[in-house]
């Protein structure tokens, strides 16, 4: 029984991980603007997700329970591209690209320096999330930022919660999810609460 169900959630989590940013990137390609999607926050994601995709591989921590993270760091990369276009910012991408780039390696020049940046980690993803609550909360207006993409990942966090209890049972990882869970679900209902409340104006 136990497996089936952590086939499921692993299944359904790459299921939902290869679309997880196609809506907010349809709604920025669709409006033209990335209003109200913060470039803060996605870097700060990127960021996040890079050091946790390197702290699996460091670990060689079995495939499955970090397969959709190289599948979101390319739509987040082409999410940051659109938003850098739209904001006539094209050139910062290079930039970006090479602080990526070698922040992938450097991570793994010693042993303390992953453990450190995973332990980090946690308060850089929670930090993107916060960065995109801050600029909701200023601008009261959700503009184009996807509530199905920001649910989406409150889903992926609840099944790695049930994964990483079963496979690794890695405790920074599993304080990580819930974490992000909790800020996820955060994120989504604020989107709604100001598209509730433009609509009503």
């Amino acid at each position: 029984m136990a497996p089936t169900v952590l086939d499921l959630a692993h299944w359904s989590t790459w299921a939902v991980c290869a679309v997880i940013k196609l809506p907010q990137l349809a709604a920025v390609l669709a409006a033209r603007s990335a209003r109200g999607v913060s470039v803060s926050s996605l870097l700060l994601e990127l960021t996040g997700f890079l050091v946790f995709l390197r702290y699996q591989v460091y670990h060689s921590y079995p495939l499955q329970t970090y397969l959709e993270y190289p599948i979101i760091i390319a739509q987040d990369a082409i999410l940051l591209l659109c938003i850098l276009h739209f904001h006539g910012k094209m050139k910062q991408a290079l930039y970006y690209a090479v602080i990526f780039w070698g922040s992938w390696y450097l991570l793994t020049l010693r042993k303390w320096i992953i453990y450190m940046a995973m332990n980090l980690c946690t308060f850089i993803s929670a930090a993107s999330k916060l960065v995109q609550l801050c600029c909701l909360w200023q601008t009261r207006d959700s503009g184009e930022v996807s509530a199905l993409t920001w649910s989406l990942s409150a889903y992926t966090c609840a099944t790695r919660i049930f994964t990483t209890v079963i496979t690794t049972n890695d405790l920074a990882v599993l304080v990580r999810f819930i974490i992000m869970l909790i800020l996820n679900i955060w994120v989504t209902a604020t989107i709604l609460h100001y598209r509730k409340t433009r609509k009503t104006d």
